[in-house]
């Protein structure tokens, strides 16, 4: 069963997730940061301006060239928002930046300043100045002031509001806040693009792998130009695709080849009981006949020379008789289950018809035979000359023991029939004499079948010509047969032409 898709369980959801929740935890340590760091970082960096402002007017007082000090202590004033009060030696205000510093500070002396100072909490403290924190209960303000000696015996004053600091933390909160959300929705639109083009490829990974793991190879993933971890997965499942695929490849080419070695053994398993069971059935009458004679000759049933010679010729014939049957039951075997091989080379088929005929002149004469080609002098094929030679003889010669006169003539009729076309010639051996009757058309070319039983074994056959024809036919995917004409019978098999 196929499981079902969670979309929750998605890449592009996880990614979103995961993105939105880092995007969330950065704002949350922002702003930790802003109410625990931010507004003692501001007094720091206050205070370090302060110094600055000392070390500066210090400066210019110890220049007495400098006749702008007024107006550069204003643009300090206006640039830092500080409150700079300067008293001389007799405690009287020569230069205030703000009237409400002067007017808290300006008419108290010193000792009283001192007082008022004190209450606070000293931030940095050293033999030229003192820094400290203090809260004006007037107006409920609080201030870094920073009080010091300046070396030509004035007292400098300047203080610094903090109070905006903690309004300013709260607005850096707020502004977090608001570029969270908007960073959030911009990520889901930019998660949202990059996403699908890091999940395509995994998709289209995740399609490939399937098909895999149903034997599928076809489809390969589709390499760009970027040398990315997924275009190197990428990669690396077409090259796994292509060994899978030549791997069982391979292995259904063995296995292909152990089934046949499994039917190969099977056919010559097949082929060994059938000859045993072939040799035995048609041995059978001329062991009988070589024990009987082979007995007589013991026994001297008949003392003459002649007889005794007679009987020892039997027992050859008959002995010839078996070996030429066992061989041509084994070369049989062999042909049917595809264990001869054959030496193809170009020869002109007439000429061996003719040679086949001049070897079996003999019996032509004895049954005054006349035989008729019809034929071109040259039709060259391509096939073993050795096997069509014996499939020539086994036709002619079953054409010979067949024969019967028809008006007074015997007559075998050779004609090849060359078909260019198709690149075939037909060889045709026709004989005159009796049809062969329907139901036994197919049954010829069984190995021992004889039409007539009551023919004797004088004639020398062994009851495997034809069935040797078909076999070689079939090697060869040739076609071959038998056809019933008016006078007689015309056998015929095809051969491929070599022009």
């Amino acid at each position: 069963m196929k499981a079902k898709h969670n979309p929750l369980e998605s890449v592009r959801v996880k990614l979103f997730v995961t993105i939105s929740t880092i995007i969330l935890l950065i704002i949350v340590f922002l702003v930790i940061v802003n109410n625990l760091v931010l507004g003692q970082f501001y007094i720091y960096s206050k205070r370090q301006a302060l110094k600055s402002v000392y070390e500066t007017v210090n400066n210019y007082y110890q220049n007495s060239q400098n006749a702008n000090l007024e107006t550069q202590l204003e643009q300090i004033s206006i640039q830092n928002n500080f409150d700079i009060l300067i008293k001389n030696d007799q405690n009287v205000s020569i230069y205030t930046s703000n009237k409400d510093f002067y007017s808290t500070l300006g008419q108290m002396n010193e000792m009283t300043i001192k007082f008022k100072v004190g209450m606070g909490e000293i931030l940095e403290e050293s033999e030229q100045y003192v820094i400290k924190k203090i809260k004006d209960t007037k107006n409920g303000v609080t201030y870094v002031l920073l009080s010091a000696n300046l070396d030509n015996g004035y007292q400098l004053y300047i203080r610094i509001p903090i109070n905006a600091i903690q309004e300013s933390v709260k607005i850096s909160n707020n502004f977090l806040y608001l570029m969270a959300g908007m960073t959030i929705l911009i990520s889901a639109v930019i998660v949202s693009y990059v996403s699908r083009r890091f999940t395509d490829p995994i998709l289209e990974l995740n399609d490939i792998a399937k098909k895999m793991s149903n034997l599928d190879f076809s489809q390969k993933y589709k390499i760009t130009d970027v040398g990315d971890e997924i275009n190197n997965l990428g990669k690396s499942i077409n090259a796994m695709s292509t060994t899978l695929e030549k791997t069982i490849k391979q292995l259904r080419k063995t296995n292909l080849e152990l089934e046949k070695d499994i039917e190969e053994k099977s056919k010559i398993d097949e082929m060994r009981k059938s000859f045993i069971s072939d040799v035995s059935h048609e041995l059978k009458t001329p062991i009988a006949l070589i024990q009987g004679y082979s007995e007589g000759l013991l026994e001297n049933v008949n003392t003459d020379e002649e007889s005794r010679k007679f009987y020892a010729e039997v027992i050859l014939d008959e002995t010839n008789k078996m070996d030429k049957l066992v061989k041509q039951l084994l070369q049989l075997m062999k042909l049917e289950y595809g264990k001869r091989e054959f030496n193809d080379s170009k020869f002109n088929i007439v000429e061996l018809e003719k040679e086949v005929v001049r070897k079996s002149k003999v019996m032509l004469e004895e049954k005054e035979i006349t035989v008729e080609f019809e034929t071109p002098e040259e039709v060259n094929v391509i096939a073993d000359d050795f096997y069509i030679e014996q499939v020539v003889s086994n036709y002619l010669t079953n054409a010979i023991k067949n024969i019967k006169e028809v008006d007074n003539k015997k007559i075998i009729k050779i004609e090849n029939i060359v078909d260019v076309e198709n690149s075939k010639v037909r060889v045709k051996i026709f004989n005159t004499g009796d049809n062969i009757p329907e139901e036994h058309m197919a049954k010829i070319w069984n190995r021992f079948y004889k039409i007539d039983e009551s023919r004797n074994r004088t004639d020398g056959g062994t009851g495997i010509g034809l069935s040797f024809v078909k076999a070689v036919m079939n090697n060869y995917q040739n076609s071959y047969g038998v056809i019933n004409k008016d006078d007689g019978v015309e056998f015929y098999f095809e051969l491929e032409l070599k022009l």
